[in-house]
C-alpha cells in the first residue's frame, strides 16, 4: 500500500484544542466488524457495550514535562530542549531534540533560570543530540522548569497549568513518556470501578511512548517506513492474567495503539505474552494477523500516520475510512484531546 492510500481531509476546526470535561463525556463511535455497522455513543456507555468476557489492557506510562526552554551561556540565545529518552538510571544523560539545532554544537552549555546547566555531549542525527545534566537532581529541574509536551496541533502560546494533570490518563504511573497514550484519557476512576464490579478486569502494561510513534511516514511505499524502538514492560502478574484469560476463552480489549503494539510486539518476538522488559519497533499495517488483541479502543488519528494504518489493519481500511468520513460529517473531535473509536 502507498502512503497516499491513508490520506483524508480534516477541517482544522475539528482538531480538539481542549480536553472534554468530564473525561467520560466525550463521544465514542462504535465499529462492529462482524456486522460492518457504525453507531454513535457517549464514552461512559462503554460499560454497556463491551462483552462480559472482556479484559481491558491499559498503558500506565506517565508523561513528564519534557520540553525545556533554556539559554545558551555564551550568547543568551533561547534554545528549546525536548528530552526524548533517558540513557542512564540516574537520568543524567538523555537523547534530546534541540531547536534551533544550528545554534548548538558538541560542548555547548545551556542554562536554566537558577543557573543549573546541561551540556551538549554528542550530535546523533539531524536535530537529535545527547545532553548531560551537570547537577545531581535532573528530575527536580525537569519538573520545576519543564512544560507538558503537547502535540504541535494544540495551539497554545503557553502551557495551561491543568495540562499537567489532564494530559495524563487516570492510571498513569510510570514516568518516562513524551506523549500520552491518549485513548486512555476517556476513563475516570468511577467508570473503571463500575467495569470492575461488572467482572471486567483491567491489566496494566507499560510502553514508554516516544516521538517515533508519531514520526511522519515519508516513504511512498509504507513497507519502507522504519519505526523507532520504544521500551516496554509486561509484569509477571499481567502476563499470567492475560494468558489465563485467553486460555479460558476471554477476549482482550487493548486501550490505545500503544497497548496493541506492546502485546502484538511481544507475541511476535516470543510467541506468547510473557513477563519481560524489552523494546519493540513493530509496525502494523494492512494486512496483519492479530494474535492477542480482539478489540481496540483508539482516538481519531492524523492522515497518513502509522496509527491510522494500525487501525486500518485491525478493522479493515475501507471500514475505517468510512468511519472517518462519518466522523468528519458528524463533527467529532479529532486527535489527542478528541473523541474515541471502539472497534468490536
Amino acid at each position: 500500500m502507498k502512503r497516499s492510500d491513508f490520506f483524508y481531509h480534516l477541517p482544522e476546526q475539528l482538531i480538539a484544542q481542549e480536553p472534554m470535561e468530564p473525561r467520560d463525556h466525550s463521544r465514542m463511535m462504535l465499529l462492529n466488524r462482524e456486522k460492518q455497522e457504525i453507531s454513535h455513543h457517549i464514552f461512559h456507555e462503554i460499560q454497556n457495550l463491551i462483552p462480559s468476557d472482556t479484559m481491558l489492557v491499559v498503558n500506565d506510562t506517565k508523561v513528564f514535562p519534557a520540553r525545556l526552554h533554556l539559554k545558551k551561556v555564551e550568547t543568551d540565545a533561547r534554545i528549546e530542549v525536548f528530552l526524548l529518552k533517558q540513557m542512564d538510571p540516574e537520568a543524567q544523560t538523555w537523547r534530546a531534540l534541540i531547536r534551533p539545532a544550528k545554534r548548538v554544537r558538541t560542548g555547548t552549555i545551556l542554562t536554566f533560570p537558577d543557573k543549573s546547566t546541561i551540556r551538549i555531549t554528542a550530535v546523533l542525527e539531524a536535530g537529535i543530540h545527547v545532553v548531560r545534566f551537570e547537577s545531581e537532581n535532573p528530575f527536580e529541574l525537569i519538573h520545576r522548569y519543564g512544560e507538558t509536551p503537547l502535540p504541535p496541533y494544540i495551539k497554545r502560546p503557553t502551557e495551561n497549568p491543568e495540562d499537567r494533570e489532564r494530559y495524563q490518563t487516570v492510571f498513569a504511573q510510570k514516568i518516562g513518556a513524551v506523549a500520552a497514550p491518549t485513548a486512555g484519557f476517556h476513563f475516570t476512576p468511577k467508570l473503571l470501578e463500575t467495569l470492575k464490579k461488572q467482572g471486567i478486569p483491567v491489566s496494566r502494561i507499560t510502553l514508554t511512548v516516544g516521538l517515533g510513534t508519531f514520526r511522519p511516514v515519508k516513504a511512498d511505499d509504507i513497507r519502507d517506513h522504519q519505526m523507532d524502538t520504544e521500551s516496554y514492560e509486561i509484569s509477571e502478574d499481567t502476563a499470567t492474567a492475560i494468558h489465563n484469560w485467553k486460555k479460558n476463552g476471554g477476549r482482550i480489549l487493548a486501550v490505545g495503539t500503544t497497548s496493541v503494539r506492546t502485546l502484538e510486539g511481544c507475541y511476535q518476538k516470543y510467541g506468547e505474552i510473557r513477563p519481560v522488559r524489552d523494546e519493540t519497533d513493530i509496525f502494523i499495517y494492512p494486512p496483519y494477523h492479530f494474535n492477542v488483541v480482539d478489540f481496540m479502543l483508539t482516538n481519531f488519528h492524523l492522515p497518513e500516520s502509522t496509527l491510522i494504518m494500525l487501525a486500518s489493519a485491525f478493522a479493515g481500511k475501507d471500514f475505517v475510512f468510512e468511519a472517518y468520513r462519518q466522523a468528519v460529517e458528524a463533527t467529532y473531535r479529532f486527535y489527542s484531546y478528541g473523541d474515541s473509536m471502539l472497534i468490536l
